[in-house]
């Protein structure tokens, strides 16, 4: 499996490199680079949460929503736990390492090793990271109270959101879809990895990259965020059984992604260090290459 991982890693990354040759060529420009973003937000990204769901509802698939929402918000508490232990001072540092990306980097991995059926598992990690980072992640960027400006119907109406209620329903009452519909849906879905990659491959473009590789504290969000809590992951996981192997693996890829784009985001949103944030998500994900297939290496030596 970690060769497959590597293969795809590096497909991904050969997709960054046409976006970052798209930007520095002048053939999208930061206004292009938005409309993607609210294309991977509003279009993409819900269809391939959906499309995980349109599967057969048996026992074995509601245990495992169950089992791995419930995983998930285990994994995200401890990554949130060691984050901000370890970068107190730092609020960057902290919302960066503790998110990773399994939206927009993951489910194409979970996908290439594992198949269209496993993303079903990887709803609970989406919905509940941002959730975090819409409660923990803006807390620590702002000095705010945890709760302050958090608003359930703002959280509500987020595309995410919506997708995995719609997901849910479709799972729940197996309603019979034309295939037009679901050939519609897995079309949709299947622009998230080139849209996602082509974006982080616009961020590399505008950045000073001797720069930023002489920043040390990038490493350490780096190492926290792609090695410290996949490796406590990997041994909280082995207290599973072997027949939620598939399940673990698919948590495992989630929290040993790179940093989630959505740092950038918010930092800018709420006036903090913008560039700072960018150079978080792209120094992770450049690293990622290696750390990813690490990880599930010493996954398949301990399970």
């Amino acid at each position: 499996m970690a060769l497959i991982l590597v293969q795809q890693i590096l497909q991904m990354f050969l997709l960054a490199g046409i976006g970052f040759l798209l930007f520095k060529g002048g053939k999208i420009s930061n206004e292009g680079s938005r409309a993607l973003g609210n294309i991977l937000i509003y279009v993409s990204l819900p269809a391939v949460i959906i499309n995980g769901f349109l599967t057969e509802r048996t026992p074995e698939h509601i245990s495992g929503i169950l089992w791995s929402t419930a995983g998930a918000v285990v994994l995200l508490l401890i990554s949130v736990l060691v984050s901000h232990f370890v970068f107190r001072k730092n609020p960057i540092g902290a919302f960066a390492s503790a998110f990773s990306n399994p939206g927009f980097f993951g489910i194409p991995l979970i996908i290439a090793s594992l198949g269209q059926q496993a993303v079903f598992y990887v709803a609970g990690f989406v919905a509940f990271l941002n959730i975090g980072q819409w409660t923990y992640g803006v807390s620590r960027l702002t000095g705010q109270p945890l709760t302050e400006g958090f608003r359930l119907k703002k959280l509500i109406k987020a595309p995410f959101v919506i997708a995995i209620l719609a997901g849910l329903l479709l799972f729940a009452f197996q309603p019979p879809l034309p295939d037009l519909v679901r050939n519609c849906i897995s079309t949709a879905a299947s622009l998230n990895t080139p849209l996602a990659m082509f974006t982080i491959g616009i961020y590399l473009a505008q950045t000073d990259l001797l720069k930023m590789f002489r920043k040390k504290s990038l490493y350490l969000i780096s190492a926290v965020r792609l090695l410290v809590i996949p490796a406590a992951a990997v041994f909280l996981l082995a207290l599973l059984p072997a027949s939620m192997n598939q399940m673990k693996t698919v948590l495992l890829i989630a929290v040993s992604c790179p940093v989630g784009s959505n740092v950038a985001v918010y930092a800018q949103l709420h006036g903090k260090d913008y560039p700072y944030a960018v150079e978080t998500v792209i120094v992770s994900t450049l690293f990622s290459i290696l750390t990813i297939p690490l990880v599930i290496s010493l996954s398949e030596l301990v399970w």
